[in-house]
């Protein structure tokens, strides 16, 4: 089990979470380099009841995802910092993106999805798991 606290950039939003992460995955989909601006995100996924928001109220966005779901970003109204999302895909878990976490030393990826749209820049950990798509 791991216990920790994020929030957003401006501190608007704070949330923390007490129990056991179900996945950590590096996502290299056009929806994660987008909302990150980066060549993949790393997200850690939770049952939706285990985070929770201590301050503040998250702003969403929902629209369709490359695995054809439909997604869910939560994110602070006034910085702009996603932290969370959902997707009708796996209902009743919530991602939360690793760069919100106060203290994120305890994070290691166990799998890389959407390789598929990897871009050639990034250096993928082929130690890990790897999927061209979303695995089941």
């Amino acid at each position: 089990m791991v216990q920790f606290t994020g929030g957003c950039l401006c501190g608007t939003i704070r949330y923390e979470v007490n129990a056991e992460p179900q996945r950590i995955q590096n996502c290299h989909c056009d929806d994660c380099r987008k909302v990150t601006g980066s060549s993949f995100a790393t997200n850690i996924f939770f049952a939706e009841d285990d985070v929770v928001i201590t301050q503040g109220e998250p702003k969403s966005f929902s629209h369709a995802a490359d695995s054809g779901n439909t997604m869910t970003k939560e994110f602070c109204a006034n910085c702009g910092s996603q932290l969370f999302g959902q997707t009708t895909g796996r209902p009743g878990i919530k991602s939360i993106k690793v760069g919100s976490i106060d203290d994120a030393s305890f994070v290691r990826p166990e799998v890389n999805v959407f390789l598929k749209r990897a871009l050639p820049i990034t250096q993928v950990d082929r130690n890990l798991d790897c999927f061209d798509g979303m695995p089941e």
